[in-house]
């Protein structure tokens, strides 16, 4: 299966990211052979191996003043460079897209030497990338509400360096949203001024969460919401999910891949959205909102316990080991390394934090998906409801309220998103949200 297999709904982009894949790998060839030539052309050099890893940058084209590294050829028909933006709404497959891309820089088939496209998905340059184990690709994704200026500056220094395979250094940056202004300001140099063998691939939900200075050096991929008949097919091939389950699901989440696939294979997730889609109809007094409000706030805090119990214990534990710990739970640490133990405690509070606002999200995408329905209906639009299943209680809600009003309340919602992200408490954003739904 071809690493491309897996872009729902993107043949554009997918097109585009094909013809870059081929033209890097024109120019990986076309300096490999260069490289053959000019050391075989030494005195008393034996032939030079095909597989011998390029160093970076090339001699003989710096004497001729030539542009180095992945953006060579800009000027002319190359569709490569050395930064790509990712953007598009979520679910849309920002990084299974970076994580192809990724797989094509890389691939070894001896297929793609004869003029097909990189991106083979069987060679161990596209494998390794997929499962995450190659040498010179580097996924980074953080658990964490934003990433710093420490974690930044490790990354910008991984990519200063030559790649060990020969290719490309991939540096795929999954939440490039989540950088802070500090953080930014170290990647910027990095992307602005590549090493010549190193390929910046960032993934935000829009252009406007990256920092001007960043995306203006950057190509720029903008991602649609993939087709829900695309999606439920998708589940049906990869997942081996029942069709009438997957185009359920894929209705379900609105597009949205990953949802979609949580909703068709996780029996708590079909529980807590249905928990969810009831809330519209318990808000008739404020005693109602408040408790619809905490129960919200009960189910998001549940989620970041499961994850808790699922990493914490295991990340606690691993560490202590990798510290000499005295074996056992209250095992004593050595000494001075307190610190160390402090730095994972508050990681993983901040990951708690993060899902708990994660899951909340999930729980208000829902509920607008909701009060899209009614609104549809309110306007005798012709368009698939996204929550058949309870087709009933938003015929019953459109039919007691007025389109004006259902625009409040989606308006309510989005508020609500807008006030968890300033790091209002999540309680009284909620409970602030079901009042509103209640008096609109």
């Amino acid at each position: 299966m071809a690493v491309w297999d897996d872009l729902v709904g993107q043949d554009r982009v997918t097109a585009q990211l094909a013809a870059a894949a081929r033209d890097a790998d024109a120019l990986v060839t076309a300096e490999h052979a260069a490289q053959k030539a000019r050391l075989g052309a030494q005195p008393g050099r034996g032939s030079v191996p095909d597989a011998e890893p390029a160093s970076g940058a090339d001699p003989a084209r710096e004497e001729q003043g030539e542009e180095q590294g992945p953006s060579a050829g800009r000027g002319g028909a190359s569709q490569m460079t050395h930064a790509w933006l990712f953007t598009g709404p979520p679910g849309s497959g920002r990084s299974t897209v970076a994580r192809a891309f990724a797989a094509a820089l890389q691939c070894v088939s001896p297929d793609r030497a004869l003029g097909g496209t990189p991106g083979c998905g069987f060679c161990d340059g596209c494998h390794t990338t997929m499962v995450g184990t190659h040498a010179d690709v580097e996924i980074v994704r953080t658990d964490l509400l934003s990433i710093g200026v420490k974690e930044t500056r490790d990354l910008v220094r991984r990519s200063s360096l030559s790649p060990a395979g020969g290719r490309w250094q991939v540096i795929v940056l999954e939440d490039a949203d989540r950088l802070t202004e500090g953080a930014g300001n170290v990647l910027l140099k990095a992307v602005e001024e590549p090493a010549p063998r190193t390929v910046w691939l960032l993934c935000a939900p829009s252009i406007e969460d990256v920092l001007p200075t960043i995306r203006s050096r950057c190509r720029h991929l903008s991602l649609r919401t993939p087709p829900v008949d695309a999606v439920a097919d998708l589940l049906v091939r990869r997942d081996g999910i029942e069709p009438e389950a997957a185009a359920r699901a894929a209705r379900a989440s609105q597009g949205h891949i990953g949802r979609a696939r949580r909703l068709a294979t996780d029996e708590r997730a079909r529980t807590r959205r249905a928990a969810v889609l009831k809330l519209p109809l318990r808000i008739d007094d404020i005693g109602g909102c408040l408790k619809a409000a905490q129960e919200l706030i009960d189910a998001a805090g549940e989620d970041a316990k499961q994850v808790a119990e699922e990493v914490d214990a295991k990340e606690t534990e691993e560490l202590r080991a990798a510290l000499g710990a005295a074996a056992g739970t209250g095992g004593r640490l050595p000494r001075g390394t307190a610190g160390v133990m402090k730095e994972l405690q508050d990681k993983q509070k901040r990951r708690a934090t993060r899902t708990q606002r994660d899951s909340l999200d999930l729980a208000l995408v829902d509920l607008t998906g909701f009060y899209r329905d009614v609104l549809a209906l309110q306007m005798g639009a012709s368009v698939p409801l996204a929550n058949d299943e309870v087709r009933d209680s938003v015929q019953r809600v459109a039919a007691g309220s007025t389109p004006e009003r259902t625009l409040r309340r989606i308006e309510a919602v989005i508020a609500c998103r807008e006030a968890l992200d300033r790091n209002v408490a999540p309680l009284l954003a909620v409970e602030a949200m079901t009042a509103s739904l209640r008096a609109a």
